[in-house]
């Protein structure tokens, strides 16, 4: 008998009219990760997590993990919390040509098949396929059209079949079958460049996805294959930038959430959705936008985790010979001054605006930083620091009041890494949950 996968569940459940959805942690760091998989064990739900094509793939991606050491990274992580394996879902998200889009469709089309295979391989079973970029021997005077990209992700889509079949003739039956995410209308990955316009995706637009994406997979060797296609990925009316963030109005969305409510095969994709109100969130949901994908926030979070606790480091260690001060915010943007590629696209204004958006910027550009080497190591300065002494409850209730509150109800441990994981889970927690059991 055929498994069914967790988020086909999902999608069932909620064609049987019950308003579920679940959190998608789009993330690498190593706290968020800890942070969605203990909520996940203790709470007995569902944990899903992506890595997108540009941090993981076949050349190492900006992570500097592929496909299996990122899938071995996320299930260690597990093992040593104590999250059972199949409580554990694994996708990748904007699978395609997006890495490599300035090369010729060929070229790019040969590394994303690669990258798909690698995906499957490595056992991630939610395959979100992003075709939806113009390459570089494409027509710069016109729109890619819907075909070519439905075409695309056929190709990226047959890859995937094929690599898991040949896997369930190799005998590696652990591995469940990919379910797929398809979308023409993608919003950019980790948020916009700025205050920019942008509609909700029309109803006109999302028909004629779904049935060119219909028609275009049933000529494929696969016939039955878009019956593994479970959510298209829309814009809802969501989005962040610098300094602001976009609200869901469910009303705006009506139109396409009423259709696919009635649709009874799929549900709506919703990207950056970080920063949105829990009824919003809540919302988005009961309106079929059932996947919920979020990323800088949680960094966000843990940014803001890191930086009150240096302000209580500052205040409680004495800079001598002995011990020196973390310099974390100090350290970081040291950094990022000197490599600025990740944020000089996203940040303007004056020296000083750009240096406060740096640090606390909605778009948290400073999350693709703080994996170097002199970041990681004021981190680990800034906890030992702390760890050789209790934190006095007051000093918490001034930087961190709601740890402060979690502690002293004990939900956690007055210990900095429960307080920085505390931070990160209470963002989650605002996003619907899954329990297999509902």
């Amino acid at each position: 008998m055929t498994q069914i996968h967790p988020l086909q569940s999902l999608v069932n459940k909620h064609k049987e009219g019950k308003a579920l959805g679940i959190c998608s942690v789009c993330s690498a760091n190593q706290f968020v990760l800890e942070a969605a998989i203990n909520k996940g064990r203790k709470d007995n739900s569902l944990v899903l997590i992506e890595a997108t094509s540009n941090q993981v793939n076949q050349f190492g991606g900006y992570t500097g993990m592929n496909p299996v050491q990122f899938a071995e990274f996320v299930y260690s992580l597990a093992d040593d919390a104590g999250l059972p394996r199949d409580r554990l879902v694994l996708g990748g998200d904007h699978l395609g040509p997006l890495v490599w889009k300035n090369d010729s469709a060929e070229i790019a089309m040969e590394k994303a098949c690669e990258l798909i295979r690698q995906y499957v391989e490595a056992g991630f079973s939610k395959i979100h396929l992003d075709t939806s970029m113009r390459l570089g021997s494409d027509p710069t005077n016109q729109k890619l059209k819907l075909s070519e990209i439905a075409k695309r992700s056929e190709i990226l889509f047959t890859t995937a079949e094929e690599t898991y079949k040949k896997m369930q003739v190799e005998g590696k039956t652990s591995l469940i079958h990919p379910v797929y995410v398809i979308g023409s209308e993608v919003p950019i990955p980790g948020g916009a460049y700025e205050e920019e316009a942008f509609h909700v995706t029309p109803l006109s637009e999302l028909k004629m996805t779904m049935e060119i994406f219909n028609d275009v997979f049933k000529q494929s060797k696969y016939r039955d294959s878009f019956n593994r296609v479970i959510a298209v990925v829309v814009q809802p009316g969501v989005e962040f930038s610098d300094r602001t963030v976009t609200e869901y109005r469910r009303t705006d969305a009506a139109e396409i959430t009423k259709y696919v409510r009635q649709n009874k095969q799929l549900v709506l994709e919703g990207h950056s959705t970080d920063y949105q109100q829990a009824s919003h969130l809540h919302q988005m949901a009961e309106d079929g936008i059932a996947i919920l994908k979020v990323g800088p926030a949680l960094t966000f979070a843990l940014r803001e985790a890191l930086v009150a606790l240096e302000h209580m480091e500052s205040i409680l260690i004495v800079n001598d010979g002995d011990r020196s001060l973390s310099c974390f915010s100090e350290n970081l943007d040291s950094v990022m001054i000197n490599k600025p590629k990740y944020w000089q696209n996203y940040y303007h204004g004056s020296e000083r605006e750009q240096k406060t958006a740096r640090l606390f910027s909605f778009s948290d550009r400073c999350r693709y930083y703080l994996n170097e080497p002199e970041v990681e190591e004021a981190i680990v300065r800034l906890i030992e620091n702390l760890s050789s002494q209790e934190i006095p409850l007051a000093l918490i209730r001034q930087y961190l009041p709601e740890q402060y509150w979690d502690i002293r109800t004990k939900k956690i441990e007055n210990n900095v890494r429960e307080i920085i994981r505390s931070k990160i889970i209470r963002e989650i927690e605002r996003y619907p949950s899954f329990k297999i059991s509902e």
